[in-house]
């Protein structure tokens, strides 16, 4: 609801780093959707830090059925996000101008936004833009997570390149930062990256279900009334702030929605990772099939 200037998430980036060290991570990577501020508020407070990853998980369009799709970039800078987010209509230009700038990304949480009637064909292109599958997301469904990871493995004609595989919490908040993860081989920040576009990343740690986007649902409302109380970033007016908090109380009654969304949401993403992954099921499991049919071999 847009006029209650609610943010996605209120961790503070210093915040995210120290629980994500605390848990275990060498390097911490910050994809903001559609920002590098974080990340880049980060690096000016640890200037000598060289275990942080400018990130950003950049909302695109898929022009054939006008879906969403969520690229994650990692080692992105203020100008190539400056030129990205002019292409944002169309995926298939931000993918080329991200290898352009030889920047590794990922296609994130693949079948989250398909939606019929758009073909599983036609939208299945992406596959063929990108270098990377998101094979585990800490907010997506065992399931899902389990089928991405299957067609990252098997996507292409034989002998193409595997697509590399990457993971990530997608916490909002800092509750499950550093719970999900990938681990690859390297000494530093530069070797991790190359290791992880090489195809030898591993993910590791959770997969989501209902009780994990409801409370992160949940967890980032908190936030939001604490800072229309003054405990927190000051978005609004004395009389915006008046009026949301109006409109907060008036709203307890139906505070059982966010559990209820997020429980249809889930529900759809199963009968879509059922539905969808039944189709490559049979097509993978068909007689002398190895990879996934849909790509064509390049002329």
């Amino acid at each position: 609801m847009p006029f209650l200037r609610s943010r996605d998430c209120y961790s503070r980036p210093e915040d995210v780093y120290r629980v994500a060290k605390a848990r275990g991570m060498d390097l911490v990577a910050i994809t903001d959707h559609d920002s590098i501020d974080g990340a880049m508020e980060l690096l000016e407070r640890r200037p000598d830090a060289t275990d942080i990853i400018v990130g950003e998980e950049v909302s695109c369009r898929l022009p054939d059925g006008n879906l969403e799709v969520h690229l994650g970039v990692y080692g992105m800078t203020e100008a190539l996000h400056a030129d990205v987010q002019r292409l944002r209509r169309n995926v298939f230009d931000v993918a080329a101008r991200l290898r352009e700038a030889g920047v590794f990304f990922a296609l994130n949480h693949l079948l989250h936004f398909y939606r019929p009637p758009t073909p599983l064909d036609v939208y299945l292109r992406l596959l063929d833009a990108v270098p990377a599958l998101e094979v585990r997301n800490g907010a997506m469904l065992g399931e899902h997570n389990r089928l991405i990871e299957r067609i990252a493995a098997r996507w292409g004609p034989p002998g193409a390149p595997q697509l590399a595989a990457v993971a990530g919490s997608d916490a909002h908040t800092l509750r499950r930062v550093g719970t999900t993860w990938i681990e690859a081989p390297g000494r530093d920040r530069d070797e991790f990256l190359r290791s992880v576009r090489d195809g030898r990343g591993r993910p590791g740690g959770r997969d989501g279900a209902l009780f994990t986007v409801a409370a992160d649902a949940y967890g980032v409302i908190a936030r939001y009334v604490a800072s229309l109380a003054g405990l927190g970033p000051r978005d609004h007016g004395a009389l915006h702030r008046a009026a949301c908090l109006a409109f907060t109380a008036v709203s307890l009654p139906v505070q059982f929605l966010p559990l209820a969304i997020a429980l249809a949401g889930k529900c759809r993403e199963l009968r879509t990772v059922r539905q969808v992954g039944g189709h490559l099921t049979t097509v993978l499991d068909a007689p002398g099939s190895d990879h996934v049919p849909f790509r064509q071999a390049p002329a």
